[in-house]
């Protein structure tokens, strides 16, 4: 036993030095190691944590990820106001009043649709307007803020909102710009929060996605202005019923089910409003 003490205190200086050498080639290397583990990790065509979460890697360019997601320069904005219960008649007559008023002074700014929620958050109501470009949406705004008669007419409003935000929006571009249309629907939309940076890779599946359910898109915006990362898709549906029959019948369709497995790992939140059309609305 004293023989293998005497050893192992022989060997103690040199098991020291090569765990100091080795320490400090770590340190001297930590800038080295932390740039090439960035390097070697985008290097990987299909790393364990890619295959897990089904995530695809998608090559942004080098180009605004809104210039390669859509096509014109039409930009959207969208008011988003919760209303107090007692108050949704008066609100929605003062409202209507409001954007007669706008849309008769003002040709820039053009209602695309306005809906009230029954199924989601109650007491909302979604209002979505559009404007050809950027420069004349600051020119209405503008216009807004200092016209007398728009200016009374949202202080009217004021006492019977409960809060209210808006958000600017841009149209994927292979979902298309929506246009006036009576359907005698009810409309669902869904909005998703996605985890920072991966809007390309939303779009370049749901691009594809789309197509299985063309007939019942409405509208797909993505945010530039307001909370960003978010996405909402709005779908058009005759009823409750309809709407089950027709999302069974999309996981019927070879491609739908990939189109999932890949978006989802790309939320962070997620939320469904389940809306009818006011009667001023021009998509009802």
């Amino acid at each position: 036993m004293a023989l293998l003490i005497k050893r192992f205190s022989s060997l103690t200086p040199i098991l020291r030095c090569n765990v100091n050498n080795w320490s400090q080639k770590c340190i001297n290397n930590s800038v080295n190691i932390r740039a090439l583990h960035t390097t070697d990790t985008r290097c990987e065509s299909e790393g364990w944590l890619s295959k897990l979460l089904m995530v695809r890697k998608i090559d942004p360019g080098r180009e605004s990820h809104s210039r390669l997601l859509s096509d014109t320069e039409i930009v959207y904005e969208m008011h988003t106001h919760n209303v107090k219960p007692s108050s949704s008649d008066t609100y929605l007559n003062l409202y209507e009043k409001w954007t007669k008023e706008l849309q008769t002074k003002n040709s820039n700014a053009e209602l695309v649709g306005s809906w009230s929620v029954d199924i989601g958050d109650q007491d909302q109501f979604i209002h979505v307007w559009r404007y050809k470009g950027w420069r004349l949406a600051s020119e209405v705004e503008n216009y807004i803020k200092n016209d007398s008669d728009l200016t009374k007419l949202s202080k009217d409003l004021l006492p019977h909102l409960r809060s209210r935000q808006n958000q600017f929006m841009l149209s994927f571009s292979f979902w298309g710009h929506p246009e006036a249309q009576v359907n005698n629907s009810m409309y669902e939309m869904r909005s998703y929060v996605l985890k920072p940076g991966t809007m390309i890779e939303w779009g370049n599946n749901w691009a594809r996605g789309v197509t299985y359910r063309k007939n019942d898109a409405v509208a797909g915006f993505f945010s530039q202005i307001g909370q960003l990362y978010v996405v909402h898709h709005i779908w058009k549906y005759e009823n409750l019923f309809a709407r089950k029959e027709t999302r069974e019948s999309a996981w019927r369709k070879p491609g739908w089910d990939e189109c999932v497995a890949y978006t989802v790992p790309l939320i962070v939140e997620m939320r469904s409003r389940w809306m009818s059309p006011n009667q001023f609305s021009p998509i009802r």
